[in-house]
């Protein structure tokens, strides 16, 4: 598969369905998903969402990151978001290496040191908590809104184990 082919697939979708510019552009769910990037995870399946109705931040590991943090803060504060889902899950590719062999590896391949944290893992419990913990304590959140931390498990087609 190539962009080309996602391109191609976009003109033969015919009808395009509703005028998506005409949704506001603050989510009507009034919330945040922060998750994973694994292409098995179809968020808007998982969750029952349709477009306008939840942001949905996706990067490698569904780790809580800096930009995270800028992202929920722009959802919060100008868009009026006032609940977050964190929702990691089960066969990450981030538990499959460490820090530092992915660091040695581009080290190796570019001849430089990437100067952002990989933040891989082990236990992704551990890891959901720790990205609570982040938001938690991020100066830049508002701290009277919802935060619920999950697991899905890939394995049951994507049901919700809750962490506390």
């Amino acid at each position: 598969m190539s962009v080309a082919e996602f391109v191609e697939r976009n003109s033969r979708r015919g009808d395009h369905g509703a005028d998506l510019s005409e949704l506001p552009v603050a989510p009507s769910m009034r919330a945040s998903i922060v998750t994973c990037m694994d292409s098995r995870m179809d968020m808007y399946d998982l969750f029952g969402l349709k477009p306008g109705e939840a942001h949905v931040l996706r990067n490698g590991g569904g780790i809580v990151t800096d930009d995270v943090i800028r992202s929920l803060s722009i959802s919060q504060f100008r868009l009026g978001t006032t609940e977050i889902l964190l929702a990691q899950h089960t066969g990450c590719g981030m538990s499959t290496m460490t820090d530092d062999e992915y660091k040695n590896d581009l080290l190796g391949f570019s001849g430089l040191t990437p100067t952002w944290s990989v933040e891989s893992f082990t236990d992704v419990d551990e890891s959901v908590r720790q990205g609570m913990m982040r938001i938690r304590r991020s100066p830049f959140l508002k701290h009277h809104l919802v935060l619920r931390g999950f697991v899905v498990d890939l394995a049951n087609g994507g049901l919700l184990r809750e962490v506390f």
